[in-house]
């Protein structure tokens, strides 16, 4: 091999590897100028496929790949956010979204009287630009811009590379005979493309590369169209091998999106293959970079309209090729149906989008609170009214509690490593301290129900003021607490300005009832040892309170 061949073949390497990299900077920076608007997208997702069909093809469009989008809508499945029937429309959406960036290749093969407007010139420009705004500007929003910017101009610069490189080969004999064998075999035309693609990890990459050569003139329609149905098939790859530890669903939801793929590739390489024989000189023309984005946009709508009334169809049939049972090993070995729940929720596959991943990781730290706020409740029952509720149950909760912590800390600590702007970084750091302020709050629980266990054990006897007291310091802790777990699930500043309202009641409650306590005991009206725990129980309870409010500051602060 000559040293010209040699530096060609770093030139493409090298291209391939800078479209990549800019597809991926670009994508993050898309997403994180999205920002909070993503945590939306799953609402949209009711009973109404279509509407999962959009949502699928607008993810795919800020991801610029429909194997991150189909990989979360595995791990959503899995978290059971989604089920199979949502999952569909989805993944046909994704297909669809994936065909954006083929248009923004093709672009590139603008003529010679546009020159000015293709990407390839003006791509260093953008890149340079981007680069300025993200070293000398202080502002968030500007970062993310020149974020995509870079990520924009490397994309069409390692296009423009890989396009060099494959110029000098253009006439040789070896391209037109390999285009022309996988131009007449659709077999060979679509596993060479699935291979491609698989190896790729992308079909945005692979459809770049085919762009490319025919940017060149070295492809043929019938060639084209092969490698681009193969290359819709790769794309599953990614998708089945994450699902590989999931849920039987899950695996189901990856099984669609290949089912999918390959019955329209199979439909429409039949079609090709009738068309080549009817129209050999079409068939076997040259086709351009535009007229794949152009048949790549149309297999993809098309093969959505086709299947679209089949999606119930396609979740029946996936139910053949995935008979294995159970969920998993992780959640087998939960103790419990809170943990399993939380464990399934907390799916990594959804790192796909930090958005995404922050939405999950909030929503399952409002499960814990939720746990913990029935764990206070129980807790004050065993204190106010022993035969309503068990200290053991309280001690059994509590475990779960300082499980689930650990859990979600972990999980958080991923994300957090995650590509985050700043406004998701101020929640995940956030969500750090309201998990210890829930764990905490536990803890009190369990101190409360140490106190119910000692009265019990020493036949301690409260007066019936005593116990009132109880009840309405208590009533007004399990209220501020309540408020500032819907407070973090719904965002409401509504909820935090009863947490504080709550807050500042239960310090005032705290005063007069110790004062009134003490009196109490100075006057020989209660027992010296009920005064010493009772003391320590509305202790327990403003602390309880101090939690909530620092619960409801941090939703304060991100709003």
């Amino acid at each position: 091999m000559a040293t010209g061949d040699i530096s060609n073949l770093f030139q493409f390497l090298g291209g391939l590897g800078m479209f990549l990299y800019g597809m991926n900077i670009m994508g993050d920076g898309m997403q994180k100028t999205a920002g909070s608007k993503m945590n939306q997208f799953l609402g949209m997702v009711t009973n109404k496929r279509i509407l999962g069909v959009l949502l699928g093809a607008l993810i795919t469009a800020i991801l610029h790949s429909s194997a991150a989008t189909t990989v979360m809508v595995v791990g959503f499945v899995n978290a059971g956010i989604l089920n199979l029937t949502q999952a569909v429309g989805v993944i046909m959406g994704a297909n669809i979204g994936t065909t954006i960036t083929a248009w923004m290749v093709s672009l590139n093969s603008l003529g010679d009287a546009f020159a000015m407007l293709q990407p390839a010139f003006f791509a260093p420009l953008l890149a340079g630009l981007g680069a300025f705004m993200m070293t000398f500007s202080k502002k968030q929003k500007t970062n993310m811009i020149g974020e995509i910017l870079v990520g924009g101009g490397l994309l069409f610069i390692g296009l423009t590379f890989m396009s060099g490189a494959v110029e000098p080969y253009t006439d040789a004999p070896i391209f037109a005979d390999i285009f022309r064998i996988l131009g007449g075999n659709p077999i060979l035309g679509i596993v060479a493309g699935a291979l491609i693609t698989a190896l790729l990890q992308s079909s945005t990459a692979s459809v770049g590369i085919l762009q490319t050569l025919a940017m060149n003139g070295v492809v043929s329609m019938s060639a084209a169209i092969y490698i681009t149905l193969g290359q819709n098939i790769g794309t599953c790859v990614t998708a089945v091998l994450s699902s590989a530890g999931a849920n039987r669903t899950a695996k189901r939801a990856a099984s669609i999106h290949l089912m999918f793929n390959t019955i329209g590739a199979i439909l429409f390489a039949i079609g090709m293959y009738g068309i080549s024989f009817v129209m050999p000189e079409f068939a076997f023309g040259p086709i351009n970079a535009v007229e794949i984005s152009m048949f790549h946009t149309v297999f993809n709508v098309t093969n959505t309209i086709l299947l679209y009334p089949f999606a119930n169809q396609l979740v029946k049939l996936s139910a053949l090729f995935v008979k294995e049972k159970g969920s998993g090993q992780e959640l087998l070995q939960a103790e419990n149906k809170e943990e399993a729940a939380a464990l399934r929720h907390l799916d990594q596959r959804i790192f796909e989008s930090p958005a995404f991943a922050i939405e999950v990781a909030a929503t399952e730290v409002v499960h814990m609170g939720q746990i913990t706020l029935k764990n206070l409740q129980r807790a004050l029952d065993s204190l106010t009214d022993p035969e309503k509720a068990s200290t053991q149950e309280v001690y059994e909760v509590e475990k779960t509690i300082d499980r689930m912590e650990n859990m979600l800390t972990e999980y958080l600590i991923k994300v957090n490593n995650l590509s985050l702007n700043e406004d998701q970084k101020l929640v995940v750091n956030n969500l750090f301290y309201s998990i210890s302020d829930i764990e905490r709050v536990g803890d009190h629980a369990e101190n409360l129900a140490e106190s119910a266990e000692y009265i019990k054990e020493h036949s301690v006897n409260f007066s019936g003021v005593g116990i009132e007291d109880l009840k309405s310091i208590g009533s007004c802790v399990v209220k501020s607490f309540s408020h500032a777990i819907e407070a973090r699930r719904t965002g409401n500043m509504d909820e935090v300005r009863k947490v504080s309202q709550y807050e500042d009641r239960v310090d005032n409650l705290e005063e007069e009832m110790r004062e009134e306590h003490i009196n109490r005991l100075s006057s020989g009206l209660c027992d010296s040892s009920a005064g010493v725990i009772f003391l320590d129980i509305i202790n327990n309870l403003e602390r309880v309170s101090d939690h909530a409010y620092n619960l409801a500051g941090y939703v304060k602060n991100e709003i």
